[in-house]
């Protein structure tokens, strides 16, 4: 999308997955987030992720995939979880890497100041979205920053946070959800090192796919389906892991504590007793660590 200058396909499709969730979907929610969908409301936006002009969005092909909108939803009410718990604890910062279209910040604002919400993406992307937030009209709280970056130049995304106004000596949240299979295994254990680096107390939480052989038998033939699509489209997965392989990469980065949240116990934890029978895919996995 780079003539239009907006956020990649995966961010766009991330945010009206988010969105379908609301409309396809039983109560409870288990995400309530229409925001990003008012963001990547753009004819050209839409477009450029094959959505055809004219086309419902919500009949996409894409939009249908009741596991991977599931995952969306899961694994951004999982890190928002784990942000509230810490902050009971006097958590002061959190850090979003590839932020995409996220709204967090904004869905949060009312909590005011205490909670310093750093979002670091690329900066055409970070240009675009604060055009949008101006364009409707949505105030940017006090409490976000923007960290401009891009992951595969080799460069550290801990000094663009420092110019963004973050305290490496002060424990924060940094969750990567939804872009290791975009980057190289070199690029995720430096961003996994940089982290190791950061302050003691410091929680690393990213989602990461697995290979379609890893998945439930049910979800083998939807993972594979999923690559070839990202690869025809032009963003190919370039990282798959197991579990304990990712687990392994982690405590190879310095990193303690690996933990797998699976998709096996996001089902439990948020979708329990739904008539509907939604459930995460099981193609993608979740990884906790501490410094």
């Amino acid at each position: 999308m780079d003539k239009i200058g907006a956020p990649d396909v995966t961010a766009v499709i991330t945010a009206l997955w988010r969105r379908a969730h609301m409309v396809l979907d039983d109560e409870p929610h288990v995400l309530d987030d229409d925001l990003g969908f008012r963001l990547a409301n753009v004819p050209e936006v839409l477009a450029a992720a094959g959505f055809l002009p004219g086309e419902a969005w919500l009949g996409h092909p894409a939009m249908q995939a009741r596991p991977w909108r599931a995952s969306v939803v899961a694994r951004a009410r999982l890190v928002e979880d784990l942000v509230a718990d810490r902050s009971r604890d006097g958590l002061a910062q959190f850090v979003i890497l590839g932020a995409g279209l996220d709204t967090y910040a904004l869905r949060h604002a009312r909590y005011g100041d205490a909670l310093l919400v750093l979002e670091v993406d690329h900066p055409r992307t970070q240009h675009w979205k604060q055009a949008r937030l101006h364009a409707l009209g949505l105030p940017v709280p006090q409490a976000l920053r923007f960290a401009p970056f891009d992951f595969e130049s080799g460069n550290s995304w801990v000094a663009a946070l420092g110019d963004a106004g973050f305290d490496p000596a002060t424990p924060a949240v940094v969750a990567l959800a939804g872009l290791t299979q975009y980057l190289t295994q070199d690029a995720i254990q430096q961003t996994m090192r940089d982290v190791a680096g950061l302050a003691p107390a410091t929680t690393y939480v990213a989602t990461f796919i697995v290979p379609p052989e890893a998945a439930d038998p049910a979800d083998r033939h939807l993972v594979a389906l999923t690559a070839q699509i990202n690869q025809a489209r032009g963003t190919p997965w370039l990282s798959t892991f197991t579990p304990d392989q990712f687990a392994r990469l982690a405590r190879e980065s310095g990193l303690h504590d690996p933990t797998i949240i699976t998709s096996a116990t996001l089902t439990d934890r948020y979708f329990s007793g739904r008539g509907d029978a939604l459930r995460p895919c099981s193609g993608e996995q979740i990884l906790t660590a501490s410094v």
